[in-house]
């Protein structure tokens, strides 16, 4: 368990806390290209890390984030008209553009634009956009850090999936160490029986043929920690689900099909998360098969109505209000547990209802008692204090912040002989190989 000071260290993500800090030096996927279609759209408000921004494509095309309070007496930019290279503020027609140049300040006399401009900025975060998704840098470094090396970034536009995106109303922590949690397979996400079938929604359950526990062995690494959950196969052959954490809230988790992905919990406040998972194939063009976007929630419902509020943009009709849709027949039939295992649906059940002593959507871990399964959960958070508290007291960032070649790893799903050493058989697999599917001799659901 953690300590109560632990607790909130890891888990508070404000202007100024520690671990808030330590997300500020990384680029942060933020929204998906899809969601402005055009130059001179409409601009969007985005909540990232408890600040509040106003996105926009500029007459250019190019992408701007902006703090949405105005320079002038903080009205708010989303009013604002996206027009002639800039955002001009609807209170009082400032202007700025996507770097917070002030370009036009029409209260103030003519003879004084020019040097009255001058000493005026709108707070401005850089954005980088590439294969459907905008990501935005919020730390205060005047150049940003290099732009991360995940394989996602990397491939061909036309071989990556448009973003699934999931709101989670809950903190980004709880939510993350659900997804590196390996041990729940065998419970929440499990078929009844091993012959169950798939149920009308959602997909078949996953099967552990000896209903043993999974052995987890965990490595600490520069960049955040990988891990093998052994299990073992009918025939004796051991299976090991290689699984990756990286600085400062990605996973990949192997699905045993080839293709690889990258899951990020991105904070939009403390109570508040966005899971953003992207697919890509190595191989070439992505599937048909594998739906991105809107059209994968579709079978629980879609979306709820999107507002102006960005905790309204991804969050789904099946959701804690309605018991995430859970079907009690299916539940006593088919799936051990009744709500539709799509994508981390059934997680975000487990982990939404964990709370404090205030309400707040932030669990209270001084109350918990870990296990040997735990062991990757123990280490993740080992990690992150560490790294929080070295860049709050001695000003040193993890590795990766600069070193974006440590990006390149993958998760990998391995069959092998009983005592084989698995950290040398999978050190190929845990790497990015260029043209090569991702290693998935096991698939997710035997």
């Amino acid at each position: 368990m953690l300590s109560r000071e632990n607790n909130e260290l890891i888990c508070r993500v404000g202007p100024g806390t520690p671990m808030g800090e330590l997300m500020r030096q990384y680029w942060i996927p933020a929204l998906p290209s899809a969601e402005f279609l055009e130059p001179d759209g409409p601009p969007k408000r985005m909540r990232l890390l408890g600040e509040n921004l106003v996105m926009f494509r500029d007459s250019s095309g190019r992408m701007g984030a902006l703090e949405e309070s105005c320079p002038h007496r903080g009205a708010s930019l989303y009013f604002g008209r996206n027009e002639e290279g800039g955002l001009r503020c609807a209170y009082h027609g400032w202007k700025f553009d996507r770097t917070g140049k002030c370009l036009d300040t029409p209260t103030e006399a003519p003879e004084r634009q020019q040097s009255f401009c001058a000493k005026i900025k709108a707070r401005a975060f850089p954005c980088h956009e590439v294969n459907h998704m905008i990501w935005v840098y919020m730390g205060s470094r005047d150049t940003p850090p290099p732009f991360p090396q995940f394989e996602i970034n990397t491939l061909p536009p036309d071989h990556v999936q448009i973003p699934r995106i999931m709101g989670e109303e809950a903190n980004y922590l709880q939510n993350m160490e659900g997804d590196l949690d390996s041990a729940h397979l065998d419970w929440v996400h499990r078929r009844l029986n091993e012959d169950s079938p798939k149920p009308e929604k959602g997909i078949r359950g996953f099967w552990n043929p000896t209903k043993r526990p999974p052995i987890l062995d965990v490595v600490p690494t520069e960049y955040g920690a990988y891990y093998s959950a052994k299990r073992i196969l009918g025939d004796g052959s051991e299976w090991h689900r290689v699984n990756q954490f990286i600085f400062p809230f990605h996973t990949m988790i192997t699905t045993g099909d080839g293709t690889i992905n990258l899951r990020s919990f991105v904070p939009v406040d403390d109570e508040f998360t966005m899971l953003i998972s992207q697919t890509g194939s190595p191989l070439g063009p992505i599937s048909d098969n594998i739906k991105g976007g809107d059209e994968f929630w579709e079978e629980v419902g879609g979306y709820v109505d999107r507002t102006n509020d960005p905790k309204t943009y991804f969050l789904t009709k099946a959701n804690r209000s309605n018991d995430y849709g859970r079907d009690l027949k299916v539940q006593s039939e088919t799936m051990f547990c009744g709500i539709p295992f799509v994508g981390n649906l059934q997680d975000r059940a487990m982990t939404e209802l964990m709370t404090n002593e205030k309400g707040e959507p932030i669990y209270d871990r001084t109350k918990e008692h870990l296990s040997a399964s735990d062991a990757m959960i123990v280490t993740v958070r080992r990690q992150l204090l560490n790294a929080a508290s070295r860049l709050r007291d001695e000003g040193i960032a993890p590795p990766n912040v600069e070193d974006v070649s440590l990006d390149k790893v993958r998760s990998a799903s391995l069959r092998l002989e009983g005592g084989t050493e698995w950290k040398a058989r999978s050190a190929e697999a845990r790497q990015v190989q260029e043209g090569k599917a991702a290693a998935a001799e096991v698939p997710l659901i035997v």
